[in-house]
């Protein structure tokens, strides 16, 4: 396959992910990948980054893993940063959300909106 359609695939596959256990599978399927390219056992990587070998283990398997050890490994491959900026900008899906965006910008705290009591809207 030439590089090129290879990109647009990948490209295409990170747009495809339906669910959260698709997108989980794909961390943990690139995490493998990435430990394996570095030449790191998982018993290596486990001994780094302070996670229990059954937590990479099943993390890798099942794509099931806590977001602190999820950290702890990201932190050992180097992707500590990607980690951190994984929420830094906001996403909308249609106007109405972005406008909903800019307004709440700043603030700390979500509210509901107001309901007159005792009604069932």
């Amino acid at each position: 396959m030439r590089k090129e359609t290879a990109d647009i695939l990948s490209l295409l596959d990170s747009y495809t992910l339906s669910t959260p256990e698709d997108a989980a599978m794909k961390i943990a399927d690139d995490f493998r990948s990435r430990r394996v390219e570095k030449g790191l056992t998982r018993e290596e990587i486990a001994r780094r980054s302070g996670v229990a070998l059954g937590n990479i283990a099943r993390f890798e398997q099942k794509g099931l893993i806590s977001l602190k050890n999820l950290i702890e490994l990201a932190s050992v491959l180097g992707y500590l940063p990607e980690i951190k900026s994984i929420f830094a900008e906001p996403k909308f899906a249609t106007m109405e959300e972005l406008e909903l965006i800019r307004r709440n910008s700043g603030k700390k705290k979500a509210y509901l909106k107001s309901r007159k009591c005792g009604t069932d809207d």
